[in-house]
Order: C-alpha cells, then structure tokens, then sequence
C-alpha cells in the first residue's frame, strides 16, 4: 500500500510538472501572438523539455478526461444548418481518400527506398494516423517500433505547430460563424459529462479510436441538436483542455534518445512534406468544387491525430464538426486498408 501511494505521488508530481511547462508555453506562444498558441506551446516545451532529460509524462486518465472535454466542445457545435451541410461531406470524404492513398504509396517508396525502412516499417510509419493502431501491429509485426514511433510523432509535432502557423502567413482564416452562447448550468454540465463518460467507455470497451474524443462529440452532439443541453463549456475549461492536449503531443517523444532522433529527423521531415503537399491539393480541390473555406479543408485533410486536428479547428475557428467527422473517417479507412496491404505484401511471392 505504501509503495502504491509513493508510485502515484510521483506520478502526479510529474503531471503537475508537465502541466507546469505546457502552461508556460501556452502563455508565450499567446504573448507572442502564435496562432492556436494552447496547442502549438505546450508540444514545443514539453517536447524541448523532454529532449533534454526532464521526466514528463501525463496520466492516462488526465488525458481521457482531456478528449472528452474537447468532444463535449465539438459536439456543441452541431447545429442544424452543420446537419444540413452534411449532405455534401460525401464529395469530400471520396477526394480524401485518394489523397490519402496516394500519401500511404508515396511515403512508403520514400521511406524504403530513401531511407532503408523495410517494407513493412516503411508502410506503417508511413500511414497518416492512427497512431495506437499502428504501433500495436508494429509491434506484432516485429516491425522497427523505434523509427515508426518517431517518426508518427514527428508528424504530429509538426503538424501541430506548422499548419496554424502557414495558415495565418498565408492569410487564410477560418470562417466558422460563432454566436453567443450562455455557458452550461452545472447541472447540464455534470449529466452530459455522465452520459458521454459512459459513452466512450462503452466505445473504448470496442476499441474504437479516439474513443474518448468521440464519445463526448456524439453525446453532446444528440444533446445540443434535441436542445437537451443547451450552452458551451466554460472557456477555461476548454483552454485547459487544449492545454493538457499540446503537452501531451510533447509527451510522445519520452525514451526516444536524440540519437535516433537525429538519425530518423529527415524522414520525419519528409513524410510530413509529402503528406502535407498531397492533402493540400485535394483539400483545395474540394474547397472550390462545394465553395467551402479553404481554411477548413486543409485542416479536414491534414495528416494530423483526430484530437490533435478537433482541437485546432477550436482554435483556429472553423467548423469543428465538419473537421472532426473528416478525422474520423480517415481512420476508419486506415483501419480497412492496413490489414489488406499487409497481407497483401506477405502473399507476394
């Protein structure tokens, strides 16, 4: 008993601490004027911080709580005017998986053929998403867990800072039409949280990705369009959950040696380019074919993590519903055509 307490005052010790570095990046990246400084902060500091020997790490339970903090915020967007919007996601859903196709083929020829990952280590860190799926066959695989890990979390690193931060050299804006809304009566809050905990429970229970996420979007989805609960979460609520979110980003590179860092940074590098360049052309496409912004498509198509992407559609102030069932969809592809190219690759003579 005493050594079950010791262990898990450690454990907060070093979330305090993590929260601690994530929160002084946010407020710089805020000060400094970075777009979506609540995400893009706390993955640079903490990341930094880790890199340089600093133990830092979030609870599993923290980090749940996080993701469904921010699918109750997604799933208070919905809106009738978003559910009839939906009726043209179709055309879009068709163009993303090309462009995601033609990302999973590209990466994975650069990353055997240009950096010496075997064929099935290059295919895996080459998938776009899905990250807990794609190490978990890694692993069984006996693939290279190592340079896989790294990098998936180079993506998402990159990822999280760069596409605020091209958008707004850019000058593209989100162009989401936010009205005033009267914050959730605690009582609202507290039965919502209830329903949707016990919603991604049942979801992770499946193995559903982004379980948590998704559990708090669908039910606060069905509760905001029946006008069960009405109203928003509290804006430092949600900022927090951005926060612990970007410092969590931060965390994926603990017990990576900056050894294979360096060794594994131009593939990072790479895969994102490639990843990125293909995304933008059919989100592109897509924004003129439904006259949509272009803000919220290059979002909607990036490569990033579900939650990662959710969370910056907040920030950044487009359409999160749209941007999340994007995310979602592309794992749901993910997870059908990884088993089929896998086999497909083991058949060959």
């Amino acid at each position: 008993m005493p050594d079950r307490f010791e262990s898990a005052l450690r454990a907060t010790r070093v979330a305090v601490l993590t929260l601690l570095v994530g929160g002084v990046g946010a407020a710089v990246f805020r000060a400094l004027g970075f777009p979506a400084p609540f995400l893009a902060g706390p993955a640079v500091t903490v990341t930094t911080a880790i890199l340089l020997g600093v133990r830092l790490a979030i609870p599993v339970p923290l980090g749940n709580a996080c993701f469904l903090l921010l699918g109750i915020g997604i799933g208070s967007t919905v809106t009738p005017e978003v559910l009839q919007a939906a009726v043209t996601w179709p055309v879009s859903f068709v163009v993303m998986t090309m462009t995601l196709l033609t990302s999973l083929v590209a990466n994975r020829t650069l990353l055997h053929r240009a950096f010496g990952f075997d064929p099935f280590s290059a295919m895996l860190a080459a998938t776009p998403g899905h990250l807990s799926y794609v190490m978990g066959l890694s692993t069984e695989l006996g693939s290279d867990v190592s340079r896989i890990a790294i990098v998936q979390s180079m993506r998402v690193l990159f990822l999280t800072v760069l596409v605020p931060a091209l958008l707004a050299l850019w000058g593209v804006e989100g162009d989401a039409v936010t009205t005033p809304t009267a914050p959730m009566t605690p009582l609202s809050a507290l039965m919502l949280a209830a329903v949707s905990v016990a919603a991604a429970w049942g979801l992770a229970r499946l193995n559903v990705p982004a379980a948590w996420l998704l559990g708090g979007m669908f039910v606060s989805g069905a509760a905001h369009a029946t006008e069960l609960a009405p109203g928003q979460l509290p804006s430092w609520l949600t900022l927090a959950a951005f926060t612990v979110m970007g410092s969590l980003i931060g965390t994926r590179f603990r017990d990576q040696s900056l050894v294979e860092l360096r060794r594994n940074l131009l593939a990072g590098i790479g895969v994102t380019l490639v990843s990125c360049g293909v995304a933008a052309i059919g989100a592109l496409m897509v924004a003129r074919i439904l006259d949509l912004s272009p803000a919220l498509l290059l979002i909607s198509f990036a490569p990033g993590g579900v939650e990662v992407m959710a969370a910056m559609s907040v920030q950044i102030g487009v359409e999160p519903t749209f941007v999340a069932a994007h995310h979602v969809f592309r794992l749901l592809i993910l997870t059908a055509i990884i088993p089929l190219l896998f086999f497909r690759g083991r058949n060959r003579p």
